[in-house]
């Protein structure tokens, strides 16, 4: 059973305490890549989501003084998968870290187990993560039971101004528009479930793939400080007087620190079997590079599988994407019964 360092303590986290979660992300960021990019927002939904959709879950532990030297985030994010996030103050010495992880990673899977049981099932994944080559971290994933089963590639493309005529980039055949809105900027429930239903089949092959229900997608996704109502896109295929849907993308704006401009990112981009090889998901990330340049963003991010099959990165490297740094998925089952 893993036992806290002596005089430490453990609850649950509170508004009160975003300030201090973001300090403490921050510096396990810079450790992991070398640069720090969360933010008190970025804190404060999972902090905020638990009391707003029940699918989070947090634990601290607190140092003898009070001070915040580890958390646990576990967010139920669809049918059989719980994403966990165990950050550990990188300051503290081996044998304090090591007990510490310990502690966030039992507590992770007893937040599994709830998970599971409240779904109905007999296993439920946990899928957490690690910046590349932080040794420390593996170290733990690998103690607590965790397999390394993917790398991600974090990449990044640069923006100007030029780039606003790639609005007219787009293939014969293919239309691109956002969600369409009503009178008071709410999004069309139709367009809504045109995405999600893109996105789910498109998606439904892949690595890691989970069933998400309508209700569960558009929650989550608003719930991003960077989610805009006209950063979604329907990607349509044109033949004649017939239309009908061929992809879809989610964007999200990247927050500008010390002075820089603001970024877009690229949530999610999925193209339908049936719509493959018309040009689609390249005249779709066209349009988020225009969008980007026109409202003066300086670039445009992205994620994407090392290990897909499907070629994906060989269409962002020839558009300007360039890897910035890489992550790795972990993953561990456990049953839901224990």
């Amino acid at each position: 059973m893993a036992a806290l360092p002596e005089g430490w303590t453990r609850d649950v986290p509170t508004e009160r305490d975003a300030v201090a979660l973001t300090e403490l992300l921050r510096r396990y960021e810079e450790h992991g890549r070398g640069w720090a990019g969360a933010s008190v927002e970025d804190v404060l939904i999972e902090l905020a989501g638990e009391t707003a959709t029940r699918t989070r879950r947090n634990v601290v532990l607190r140092d003898p003084a009070g001070t915040v030297r580890g958390w646990g985030s576990a967010h139920d994010r669809a049918a059989g998968r719980m994403l966990l996030m165990a950050v550990v103050s990188p300051e503290l010495d081996d044998p304090t870290a090591d007990a510490a992880a310990g502690v966030l990673f039992a507590w992770g899977d007893d937040a599994a187990r709830r998970v599971g049981r409240r779904r109905g099932l007999d296993s439920q994944q946990v899928d957490s993560g690690a910046f590349d080559g932080d040794a420390r971290q593996r170290r733990w994933l690998e103690a607590a039971g965790y397999t390394r089963v993917r790398t991600w590639w974090q990449m990044s493309r640069p923006v100007t101004a030029r780039d606003a005529a790639l609005a007219d980039d787009l293939r014969e055949g293919v239309r691109i528009r956002r969600v369409r809105r009503d009178d008071e900027g709410l999004p069309e429930e139709e367009d809504l479930r045109t995405v999600h239903d893109v996105l789910e089949s498109a998606f439904e092959d892949h690595f890691n793939a989970h069933e998400e229900s309508f209700d569960e997608f558009v929650v989550r996704l608003r719930e991003s400080p960077g989610h805009r109502w006209d950063h979604w896109w329907v990607a349509e295929l044109v033949d004649g007087d017939r239309v009908r849907p061929a992809g879809a993308l989610v964007g999200t704006v990247l927050e500008g620190s010390g002075g820089r401009p603001d970024g877009s990112y690229v949530d999610y981009l999925g193209v339908l079997d049936a719509a493959r090889g018309r040009g689609v998901a390249k005249s779709l990330l066209s349009t988020v590079i225009a969008d980007a340049a026109s409202r003066g963003r300086d670039r445009v991010g992205l994620e994407v599988d090392a290990d897909s099959p499907t070629g994906a990165d060989g269409l962002y490297v020839a558009m300007g994407w360039t890897t910035s740094y890489v992550t790795e998925s972990w993953h561990r089952h456990v049953r839901a019964g224990d």
